[in-house]
């Protein structure tokens, strides 16, 4: 959520850094503007009623004390009306408060200055690519096809327990899936992050928190009795383990990884694209967060792409990495790297992983803080990235690895599943 004060000091150039995201924000900037003006000129009349009301309280027992009743009950009614005025001003500001936030809630991250413009995942800039693309023999199958032929996943199965969208994995191939989370799980624990192990459910709060409230409602599963989300990533409960704190400086970095299984509604998607494990209504993950000093957190941002690399690099996975541009990039998100595996057999990228810096967005939502070196409280910058989404991985590594023999296995991941060829 952006802060007002920023809003106020920097309107153009938001307008301008907004402007790359495809959104003409002049009207929704000066609407919390005014709206912030309503809400301070009405706490100010506020303050002033319960001051004179507190001030002709004190009077009053006076004017008693010293028998002058006829000024005291004159004074009394003149309360009486000032506690009423208080009381509609209180109101008035509720509604007003709830407005601001309302719009504020309204408003998407300002990009970065290194976020190229652009309209839509066409425009976005590809800034790496690394690995070479393997030359699969005639014949070679798309990896549902594969996951059939060798008994790996049942996506029928899925349908019949579940619906579309829910995969059940079986024998080898769910023996691969936990070989590739714990592998994710030790490389990040080894880089220095600290594993959790969080709810798959969040309240309403987690959701304001970290931004999926109110803009993706409409793709997270609700609980309605309960009102509880099932999370869409664990950066949604880790990341709120911090709302409301207030940290010291020598606390950040605060770096965490945790697994999840994920849920994402995914309503109105159809066609090749979205088949097999490209698409999936809950899937399982492995991600970082990061709570960062503002003067660390690109750095550490650049430290988080390449931690990602290290982990592509010994899958030995084709892979590029895309800048997304405006037009492209998450609501919440100033700036954010994608990871594209290469699928051959599909002849497509997919995507695997998507690190992000939200600066003070999601901080200011949680009201996460630290007490600088100064003494001064100031947001935290907080940051989160795929390390990794597994569908689209498992998908990348059935498809590149398949020989006429079978599905070769990942040197480094047979340690993890005691088996190096699926066939």
């Amino acid at each position: 959520m952006l802060q007002v004060h920023e809003i106020r000091e920097k309107k153009d150039e938001f307008i301008q850094a907004l402007a790359k995201r495809g959104l003409d924000a002049k009207d929704d900037l000066e609407a919390v503007i005014n709206a912030d003006e309503h809400r301070r000129n009405t706490q100010t009349k506020l303050d002033e009623t319960l001051a004179q009301s507190n001030k002709f309280s004190k009077e009053i027992g006076m004017l008693f004390k010293n028998g002058e009743t006829e000024k005291a009950n004159a004074l009394k009614e003149q309360t009486t009306q000032l506690k009423q005025d208080s009381k509609t001003l209180q109101e008035e500001l509720n509604t007003a408060e709830d407005k601001l936030q309302q719009l504020l809630y309204s408003l998407p991250n300002v990009p970065h200055e290194r976020v190229p413009a652009g309209n839509n995942e066409d425009d976005n800039e590809e800034v790496f690519k690394e690995g070479d693309i393997p030359t699969l023999d005639e014949g070679s199958l798309p990896h549902w096809e594969l996951a059939k032929k060798y008994d790996l996943i049942d996506f029928e199965l899925g349908v019949k327990v579940t619906g579309a969208g829910f995969p059940i994995y079986k024998g080898k191939g769910a023996r691969l899936q936990r070989a590739l989370i714990t592998y994710f799980l030790d490389k990040n624990t080894n880089a220095g992050y600290t594993e959790y192990q969080v709810p798959l459910m969040v309240n309403e709060a987690s959701g304001y928190g970290t931004g999926q409230l109110p803009d993706k409602e409409g793709q997270m599963y609700h609980v309605t009795n309960d009102d509880l989300y099932m999370i869409p990533t664990s950066e949604v409960p880790i990341t709120n383990m911090f709302r409301n704190d207030l940290l010291m400086h020598n606390d950040l970095p605060i770096t965490c990884t945790g697994y999840t299984p994920c849920f994402r509604r995914e309503a109105g998607s159809y066609g090749a694209h979205v088949r097999g494990l490209n698409r999936l209504h809950q899937f399982d993950k492995v991600e970082i967060v990061r709570v960062e000093h503002p003067e660390t957190s690109y750095k550490a941002l650049e430290g988080m792409v390449e931690h990602i690399q290290t982990i592509l690099r010994e899958l030995k996975l084709p892979y590029r990495i895309l800048r997304l541009c405006g037009g492209d990039l998450g609501f919440t998100a100033a700036l954010t790297y994608d990871f594209e595996v290469f699928s051959t057999a599909q002849d497509r990228w997919l995507e695997i992983s998507s690190v992000s810096n939200f600066e003070t967005f999601q901080a200011n939502r949680l009201k996460l803080r630290f007490k600088d070196k100064d003494g001064t409280n100031k947001l935290a910058h907080t940051l989160n990235g795929s390390s990794l989404a597994l569908p689209r991985v498992m998908a990348g590594i059935l498809e590149n690895y398949q020989t006429p023999d079978g599905i070769k296995v990942p040197e480094v991941l047979v340690p993890y599943c005691g088996f190096d060829i699926i066939n």
